[in-house]
């Protein structure tokens, strides 16, 4: 399962957020460093489709994809140079998938920071930059001496010194001119500004109805290297401790409809390239994630390993195909399942069922 990171100063919002996706009750307090060790997650992602298939073949159980999330202590200036949680902050960044910017917009005297989100971004961007500049620092001379002896180094070492001259000059790697083959080969280092990024701008009430003005500036300031979106976190997080009637009512006091969480987590979900195929039946419906451009066998692995070791063929049809005709026997009876083979690459919203013999 995929992990997302969420970054941000004491009192952006993290515990607060990690709360409004888990519906949990982690420590959120107005105070630096309430969160000393990562809390881990899981948020189910939203999908209409999963709901209206289980519908259709009156499933006993619905099982929707999922995401894990880690709420990671606030970070401060001078974290690579080890205030605050310092490299305890960092070690549990390193270990995840995709970061989400959490950043403040709201304003609360009783809460202590700065409440511009341009402001936390440059010190998120900074100490994170810093931190990637240590770590190539320290190892890109011994990778060097290392190519004399074997020239198949060489892609990585100039990957490590366009990295160099990028972060030197203040630079995070996603905003950096290198490629993605130059990004490629940096990964086994897992460094921080490597890794794809998000923002999420936490709005106060006053906010939600017209967030443009305070979103604009980020999204210009980020330049399309990361989405941007708004969300009242503390709102979110109070909808969610509520059953689903109160907290819909609520939503829609808020013009919200289904949340902005919603919107989230499908964002964070495509941020890595996932996407969704669906099986169905009367025992189950659920929803699987695979990497967008996999191949049948890939996806069957998903499942089950045997599935892609002992691959034949898929059954397969778009979900609004299915739900049109209104059963898999009905599409099968009138000839609508395709037949595909091991180079078929899988869809976004597929309906698939695969033959495997091991």
């Amino acid at each position: 399962m995929e992990r997302f990171g969420f970054v941000g100063l004491p009192n952006a919002g993290k515990s607060s957020l990690y709360n409004a996706l888990s519906g949990g009750s982690v420590l959120a307090a107005p105070y630096a460093f309430a969160t000393t060790d990562p809390n881990v997650g899981v948020a189910k992602v939203p999908d209409h489709r999963l709901g209206a298939l289980a519908e259709m073949s009156n499933s006993k159980n619905v099982v929707p994809a999922a995401v894990q999330f880690v709420d990671i202590g606030g970070l401060v200036e001078g974290a690579s140079k080890g205030e605050g949680l310092g490299n305890k902050f960092l070690a549990g960044i390193r270990e995840v998938d995709a970061i989400v910017y959490v950043l403040r917009a709201f304003g609360d005297t009783d809460v202590a920071g700065p409440s511009d989100p341009l402001e936390h971004l440059r010190v998120l961007e900074i100490e994170l930059t810093l931190a990637d500049l240590d770590a190539v620092e320290s190892q890109i001379n011994k990778r060097r001496k290392a190519m004399k002896g074997d020239k198949g180094l060489a892609g990585e070492v100039a990957a490590l010194e366009a990295a160099l001259v990028a972060l030197g000059e203040g630079t995070p790697i996603y905003r950096s001119a290198l490629s993605a083959e130059q990004r490629a080969a940096l990964r086994p280092w897992f460094l921080l500004t490597n890794k794809p990024v998000m923002a999420l701008v936490n709005l106060d009430e006053e906010q939600i109805a017209d967030p443009d003005p305070v979103l604009d500036p980020v999204r210009e300031e980020l330049g399309g290297v990361a989405e941007v979106i708004g969300v009242c976190v503390q709102l979110e997080a109070e909808a969610a401790q509520l059953d689903a009637d109160e907290r819909a009512d609520l939503l829609d006091a808020y013009g919200l409809g289904e949340g902005a969480l919603a919107r989230f987590v499908h964002a964070a979900y495509h941020l890595l390239g996932l996407r969704t195929f669906l099986t169905t039946g009367e025992k189950e419906s659920r929803a699987w994630t695979f990497r967008a451009g996999a191949k049948a066998p890939e996806a069957a692995g998903v499942i089950h390993t045997d599935f892609e070791r002992g691959f034949i063929k898929a059954e397969a049809i778009d979900w609004q195909e299915l739900l049109d005709i209104g059963s898999w026997s009905k599409a099968r009876d009138v000839g609508k399942l395709r037949i595909e083979g091991k180079d078929y690459e899988v869809r976004d919203g597929d309906v698939l069922e695969f033959r495997f013999n091991v």
